[in-house]
């Protein structure tokens, strides 16, 4: 499965390094890449949305 997600607040490369590092820490995600010019989550797997939305917000980002 694959999942988009907007994410706000990314503001440069190390936003999205932080996004996909704590996102591919989650059971059910194979891969994670996240654009802070588009500000989406591209997310590869089977994750529980719920708990990828979590982890975004717990990392310091606004999950929409």
């Amino acid at each position: 499965m694959t999942a988009t997600l907007t994410v706000e607040g990314m503001s440069c490369g190390h936003c999205e390094q932080t996004v996909e590092d704590a996102v591919t820490e989650l059971d059910g995600v194979t891969d994670a890449s996240a654009d802070e010019a588009t500000d989406t989550l591209e997310i590869e797997g089977t994750p529980s949305l719920d708990a990828v939305r979590a982890t975004v917000e717990a990392a310091g980002y606004e999950p929409a």
